[in-house]
Protein backbone atom coordinates (compact mmCIF):
# COMPACT_ATOMS: atom_id res chain seq x y z
CA UNK A 1 0.00 0.00 0.00
CA UNK A 2 2.85 2.33 1.50
CA UNK A 3 4.44 2.30 -2.42
CA UNK A 4 1.45 2.65 -4.03
CA UNK A 5 0.80 5.79 -2.20
CA UNK A 6 4.24 7.20 -3.38
CA UNK A 7 4.09 6.17 -6.86
CA UNK A 8 0.72 8.56 -6.69
CA UNK A 9 2.11 11.29 -4.76
CA UNK A 10 5.03 11.24 -7.52
CA UNK A 11 2.19 10.85 -10.67
CA UNK A 12 0.81 14.41 -8.76
CA UNK A 13 4.12 16.12 -8.81
CA UNK A 14 4.75 15.50 -11.94
CA UNK A 15 1.57 16.78 -13.42
CA UNK A 16 2.17 19.94 -11.17
CA UNK A 17 5.67 20.00 -12.40
CA UNK A 18 4.51 19.26 -16.49
CA UNK A 19 2.10 21.90 -16.17
CA UNK A 20 4.22 24.66 -15.35
CA UNK A 21 6.27 23.64 -17.80
CA UNK A 22 4.07 23.25 -20.77
CA UNK A 23 2.77 27.16 -19.13
CA UNK A 24 6.05 28.37 -19.40
CA UNK A 25 7.71 27.19 -22.70
CA UNK A 26 3.63 27.81 -23.80
CA UNK A 27 3.16 23.99 -25.31
CA UNK A 28 -0.07 23.74 -23.12
CA UNK A 29 -2.47 22.17 -24.97
CA UNK A 30 -5.61 20.44 -23.55
CA UNK A 31 -5.45 17.76 -25.83
CA UNK A 32 -2.38 16.47 -25.09
CA UNK A 33 -3.18 16.35 -21.19
CA UNK A 34 -6.01 15.04 -21.85
CA UNK A 35 -3.91 12.01 -23.37
CA UNK A 36 -1.66 12.61 -20.37
CA UNK A 37 -4.31 11.13 -18.27
CA UNK A 38 -4.82 8.45 -19.77
CA UNK A 39 -1.46 7.33 -19.92
CA UNK A 40 -0.89 7.94 -16.74
CA UNK A 41 -3.79 5.63 -15.60
CA UNK A 42 -2.72 3.04 -17.98
CA UNK A 43 1.00 3.71 -16.21
CA UNK A 44 -0.68 3.28 -12.77
CA UNK A 45 -2.34 0.17 -13.51
CA UNK A 46 1.24 -2.06 -15.01
CA UNK A 47 1.72 -2.63 -11.22
CA UNK A 48 -1.59 -3.54 -10.09
CA UNK A 49 -1.74 -5.76 -13.19
CA UNK A 50 1.87 -6.91 -11.61
CA UNK A 51 -0.28 -7.86 -8.33
CA UNK A 52 -2.75 -9.98 -10.13
CA UNK A 53 -0.05 -11.99 -11.55
CA UNK A 54 2.08 -12.56 -8.11
CA UNK A 55 -1.19 -14.25 -6.87
CA UNK A 56 -1.49 -16.25 -10.44
CA UNK A 57 2.00 -17.47 -9.44
CA UNK A 58 2.07 -17.32 -6.16
CA UNK A 59 4.74 -14.84 -6.40
CA UNK A 60 5.30 -12.92 -2.65
CA UNK A 61 4.79 -9.34 -4.48
CA UNK A 62 8.26 -10.08 -6.92
CA UNK A 63 6.20 -8.89 -10.13
CA UNK A 64 4.27 -6.09 -8.22
CA UNK A 65 7.50 -5.26 -6.79
CA UNK A 66 9.28 -4.83 -10.24
CA UNK A 67 6.91 -3.18 -12.02
CA UNK A 68 5.84 -0.22 -9.28
CA UNK A 69 9.83 0.54 -8.77
CA UNK A 70 10.25 0.54 -12.35
CA UNK A 71 7.05 2.95 -12.61
CA UNK A 72 8.20 5.11 -9.79
CA UNK A 73 12.09 5.51 -11.38
CA UNK A 74 9.92 6.71 -14.49
CA UNK A 75 7.76 9.08 -13.05
CA UNK A 76 10.60 10.52 -10.97
CA UNK A 77 12.53 11.06 -14.84
CA UNK A 78 9.60 12.92 -16.07
CA UNK A 79 9.51 14.67 -12.91
CA UNK A 80 12.51 16.15 -12.71
CA UNK A 81 12.63 16.79 -16.61
CA UNK A 82 9.57 18.65 -16.11
CA UNK A 83 10.84 20.67 -13.26
CA UNK A 84 14.02 21.76 -15.09
CA UNK A 85 11.63 22.52 -17.96
CA UNK A 86 9.65 24.82 -15.73
CA UNK A 87 12.60 26.48 -14.29
CA UNK A 88 13.14 25.16 -11.20
CA UNK A 89 16.42 23.90 -11.40
CA UNK A 90 17.79 27.05 -11.15
CA UNK A 91 16.95 26.65 -7.15
CA UNK A 92 19.82 24.00 -6.89
CA UNK A 93 23.77 23.92 -6.38
CA UNK A 94 25.73 23.15 -9.50
CA UNK A 95 26.96 20.43 -8.41
CA UNK A 96 23.31 19.16 -7.77
CA UNK A 97 22.09 20.36 -10.49
CA UNK A 98 24.42 18.99 -13.04
CA UNK A 99 23.85 15.00 -11.38
CA UNK A 100 20.28 15.64 -12.00
CA UNK A 101 20.91 16.71 -15.83
CA UNK A 102 23.37 13.22 -15.88
CA UNK A 103 20.61 11.00 -14.69
CA UNK A 104 17.26 12.70 -16.50
CA UNK A 105 18.65 14.06 -19.65
CA UNK A 106 17.36 11.72 -22.10
CA UNK A 107 14.08 12.49 -20.51
CA UNK A 108 14.70 15.98 -20.58
CA UNK A 109 15.81 15.96 -24.16
CA UNK A 110 12.88 14.31 -25.17
CA UNK A 111 10.17 16.53 -23.43
CA UNK A 112 12.04 19.65 -24.82
CA UNK A 113 11.99 18.35 -28.28
CA UNK A 114 7.95 17.12 -27.98
CA UNK A 115 7.54 20.66 -26.73
CA UNK A 116 9.01 22.46 -29.60
CA UNK A 117 7.27 20.35 -32.28
CA UNK A 118 3.88 21.01 -29.98
CA UNK A 119 4.68 24.67 -30.07
CA UNK A 120 2.35 26.67 -31.73
CA UNK A 121 -0.57 24.27 -32.51
CA UNK A 122 -3.80 25.78 -30.67
CA UNK A 123 -6.12 22.88 -29.41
Amino acid sequence: MTIMAALLFFVVMDWLSGIRAAKKDHTYASKYGIDGVFRTFFILLLPAGGNLLDGVFGLPGAIFGALAIGTIYHVLQSMTANSIRAGWGDWLPLPVLDAILKWAGSELDKKIKRAAERKGVEE
